[in-house]
């Protein structure tokens, strides 16, 4: 092994990065980073039939969002190529030919239907299942003839019995696993592709990596990985290992992918009470076949994400945010990401909480990660957000931001940098972007478009004489001579003392009849940004749209 320390990300591309994922491939990083080491990202994609189309392309898009960039890996190359798994296969052929040929790994001929049968049978003997290995391996031979009459043909390595496998784990300490209770577990697949406990082991090895930081749940995988690797490679030292703890959702529950498409999937169900037809209305609204459908409320297959998003808008179901992308789409910074995965199971040993990626950097430790799990909280999360809109540098916000309106094809995208900029700081104290989008979106629409929300007609537009006020607001918008913040502010506040009534009387029906909502931007930097012919305008649609409303209201 390198005494350079050597990290990996290795995701396989079976769905979007989630941020348990994202935490992995951060706490990797930042050790490389802080230790001046390399950290490499390589793509398991050797599971065929689970991968989808789009997810290895965003998962590298939303590691590059984070900031988490890599040293080696796809699109940036090195010594250690090619890093997908699927174009690895002769270096894995060459292994699993070494342990055939020194009696460590044998051929098995069961299908599928005869390996589940084994498995009920264990069950029902209330054991669990270990392969039984035969006395005798086939031979090379036994595997053609099988082949050739079209038998499922695999291999397994025999794990060494006698002593027990100890794990030695940064986070956990030592442990022990007896061998037995493991057993013999297959290393290559029937259509020629390796498991993952074989290729990361031989990966791991040629990458030179030093540290396998990864969550609990792959803990264990650790004892059959280190069996392997003390099998190929006995002169080679050990990667050290660190099994991080279960992040929880602040729902309830172990933090999962698997949250978006569970909660489409009972959307689905639930309607179906009511509808019988909704698979075929899915399949013909969202370009997703009907045995696509059928099979995932089956349970057999996921669909790939853009086709989950679009069954869920399409039945008006919200997602749980639970990939990076989603959190981008929220309106969230990468910085703030970082941040707050970087404390999901590890801390710097103070007080401090808003860290800076430098900050990071200087403190990660893995000795500092801890045995207990973390809580997901999300109203933390917001929290962390409003302190990075603050603190971070307003070039970065503004990047960030620009990237935001351009993924939800926003109207903002129409305004120059100077006026973004002015709407971000007019919205000091916002917890998202998306909280800003929704404040300032009015300006941009088309006059004609503002949607008006039924609660703020209510409560602001028909009632204490609010259109009689709004009339002689635009009277006095008309007139005035100087079409400023101070000099609109002056104007409101001198009708509001007329009128003998708060501001809020005067300037809420204002805001209504710009944006359609009691929410906005500042309503002087409102008036002023919207410019008086189309405020005056807003003001007339409002009018017309909601007189005779409030005449009926009052007879």
């Amino acid at each position: 092994m390198s005494e350079q320390v050597v990290t990996r990300f290795a995701p396989s591309p079976t769905g979007y990065l989630h941020v348990g994922g994202a935490r992995t491939a951060l706490f990797n990083w930042l050790w490389a980073r802080c230790t001046g080491g390399t950290f490499i990202l390589r793509i398991e994609d050797t599971d065929l039939k689970r991968n989808t189309p789009t997810a290895a392309r965003q998962v590298i898009q939303d590691l590059r969002w984070l900031g988490i960039e890599w040293d080696e890996g796809p699109e940036v190359g090195g010594p250690n190529g090619p890093y997908f798994q699927s174009q690895r296969t002769e270096i894995y052929n060459r292994y699993v030919q070494k342990l055939l040929e020194e009696g460590k790994a044998y051929y098995t001929f069961e299908t599928t239907d005869e390996l589940d049968a084994m498995r009920a049978q264990a069950d029902a003997q209330k054991k669990g299942f270990v392969y039984s290995r035969p006395q005798q391996f086939p031979s090379e031979q036994d595997a053609e003839r099988a082949r050739a009459e079209g038998r499922s043909v695999t291999v397994r390595f025999a794990m060494p019995l006698g002593r027990p496998i100890v794990v030695s784990d940064i986070i956990r300490g030592r442990i022990s696993f007896d061998p037995a209770e493991l057993g013999d577990f297959i290393i290559l697949k029937s259509d020629n592709f390796p498991t993952y406990n074989f290729a990361c082991v031989v990966d791991d090895y040629h990458m030179q990596i030093t540290h396998v930081v990864r969550g609990q749940e792959h803990l264990m995988n650790t004892p059959s990985q280190q069996a392997l690797w003390q099998a190929l490679f006995p002169d080679t030292s050990l990667p050290q290992y660190a099994h991080m703890s279960v992040t929880v959702s602040d729902a309830g529950g172990k933090l999962s992918k698997r949250e978006r498409p569970e909660t489409l999937r009972k959307a689905i169900q639930e309607r179906a009470k009511s509808e019988p037809q909704i698979v075929s209305s899915l399949s013909a609204n969202c370009g997703v076949s009907v045995e696509a459908v059928e099979d995932f409320l089956a349970g057999k297959k996921v669909p790939d994400v853009p086709d989950v998003e679009k069954m869920a808008q399409f039945l008006g179901v919200t997602l749980p945010e639970i990939n990076i992308i989603d959190f981008f789409r929220s309106g969230y910074l990468p910085e703030t990401m970082v941040n707050f995965l970087s404390l999901l199971g590890w801390n710097p040993g103070d007080q401090r909480e808003i860290m800076t990626t430098d900050e990071l950097v200087r403190s990660f430790d893995l000795s500092r990660l801890t045995k207990s799990n973390s809580l997901f909280d999300r109203k933390k999360l917001l929290a962390f957000n409003t302190e990075h809109l603050r603190i971070e540098p307003q070039e970065k916000v503004l990047a960030h931001f620009k990237a935001y309106l351009r993924e939800r094809e926003s109207p903002l995208l129409a305004a120059d940098d100077a006026t973004l900029q002015r709407i971000i700081k007019l919205c000091e104290g916002a917890r998202t972007f998306d909280d800003i989008e929704r404040k300032s979106a009015f300006i941009f629409l088309n006059d004609s478009r503002i949607e008006f929300d039924e609660k703020a007609v209510s409560k602001v537009l028909l009632k204490d004489r609010a259109l009689d006020i709004l009339q002689r607001v635009r009277q006095e918008l008309a007139g005035m001579d100087q079409f400023t913040e101070p000099a609109i502010e002056s104007m409101l506040r001198g009708l509001a003392e007329e009128w003998q009534v708060g501001l809020g009387k005067v300037a809420q029906p204002l805001r209504v009849a710009l944006c359609g909502t009691t929410i906005s931007l500042p309503i002087f930097d409102s008036v002023s940004m919207l410019g008086r012919e189309r405020t005056l305008r807003r003001i007339d649609l409002t009018l017309e749209k909601f007189r005779s409303r409030a005449q009926a209201q009052t007879e």
